[in-house]
């Protein structure tokens, strides 16, 4: 198998995966329990707080687990609307952040708040002066996410932070695609809430983090209950998946700089070679060294997926082609029909090889010749 998809998930080294059985097996003390089973599960979890706390670059107190990213994104945005619900019911957004935020976003719509959609322009990019001539009196909260999930275009976080300074409009960031994979910290990002997913580093499914800042002294909690996550969280630890999640962000920061490297290098090695394809084009300029996006225009993108994982290369298609309609990252990028109905995003790992990329070139050449293009 050649697995080229690692922006959907990664796979669980095999040490996560024995901090986990240990966890499950031996130290399944529920961790609000007094007795010393409880007492050394809760101590446990605390480490693991602060070991993701640390690559994060903040004080554990201020990283709270949730299930998903998902969740941490749905919590962060109802946080801060709720605390900015004197200021106003306007939000700013951009046309390509992850369905987590945007459907939160539609939802909210139907409840009195107005959202502007920022569009990127043909690379994929989103500029900090688009942010600022949205702006308004009443804007609650701006939500741009850090890495683009179908581009890899790093978005400019901090400078929407600088021109925030001084106003009590509220920033949060998706940064479940860019966390360990482009350098940052909660401090240089600016951002007040930032979100974190787990199964994206090498952690398991399930879980993963939000961060709030210190202008959202109470936030409002999402879910109600036991006072878990010092009362912000109620709900039993996943205290398995805690410790998987601490364990792949070990993992990770102990060979950062080299993986970085690694997955950078090889992503040029893929443009290289991806590029002697007759009419192959590269979808956005994205900078994160994990994510790259082409197109065969005309070649639609989910007969490749599908004729690829035939043969064992899993790839992703750019293109979620429901109802013949384009991704909405490519809509708002404003690619024509063919080109985008053809793009795939491929995305690596430490674990990827000059190999996985041969073999993903040359299963697209056969492609290309053995296959009908699409028609109209």
């Amino acid at each position: 198998m050649h697995y080229l998809d690692y922006a959907a998930t990664t796979p669980v080294p095999q040490p996560v995966a024995e901090v986990m059985a240990a966890e499950l097996t031996e130290g399944f003390g529920n961790p609000s329990a007094q007795y010393p089973l409880g007492r050394e599960a809760k101590k446990r979890m605390e480490a693991h707080r602060a070991v993701i706390a640390g690559a994060l670059g903040c004080e554990g107190k201020a990283l709270h687990f949730v299930s998903c990213g998902t969740e941490g994104d749905n919590w962060a945005i109802r946080a801060a609307l709720w605390q900015n619900r004197r200021v106003g019911k306007h939000i700013v957004t951009t046309a390509v952040e992850h369905s987590a935020v945007l459907e939160t976003l539609k939802a909210l719509s139907q409840q009195g708040y107005e959202v502007t959609f920022l569009k990127p322009d043909g690379s994929g990019h989103i500029t900090a002066a688009q942010v600022a001539a949205a702006l308004r009196d009443d804007t609650a909260l701006v939500s741009v996410m850090l890495v683009n999930n179908e581009t890899g275009c790093r978005f400019p976080v901090e400078e929407i932070a600088d021109l925030l300074r001084g106003r009590q409009t509220l920033l949060h960031t998706d940064a479940v695609q860019g966390f360990l994979k482009v350098p940052f910290s909660v401090r240089a990002l600016g951002a007040d809430l930032v979100t974190l997913s787990g199964h994206k580093v090498g952690g398991p499914k399930g879980i993963g983090a939000l961060y709030i800042g210190p202008r959202l002294p109470h936030p409002r909690p999402l879910l109600f209950g036991g006072g878990q996550e010092a009362g912000l969280r109620s709900g039993t630890e996943a205290t398995a998946q805690i410790a998987g999640f601490a364990k792949a962000v070990e993992l990770r920061l102990s060979t950062l700089e080299k993986d970085l490297r690694h997955m950078a290098e090889l992503k040029a090695y893929a443009i290289e070679r991806l590029s002697a394809i007759p009419g192959l084009v590269r979808v956005g300029e994205g900078e994160a060294p994990h994510i790259l996006s082409v197109s065969l225009p005309g070649y639609p993108s989910q007969n490749i997926v599908n004729d690829l994982g035939a043969q064992g290369i899993c790839i992703s298609a750019g293109s979620a082609c429901h109802q013949g309609r384009a991704s909405h990252v490519l809509t708002a990028m404003g690619l024509d029909k063919h080109t985008a109905a053809g793009t795939i995003r491929i995305s690596f790992g430490p674990e990827s090889t000059q190999g996985d990329v041969d073999a993903l070139a040359d299963a697209l050449s056969r492609h290309q010749r053995e296959r009908f293009p699409m028609l109209g």
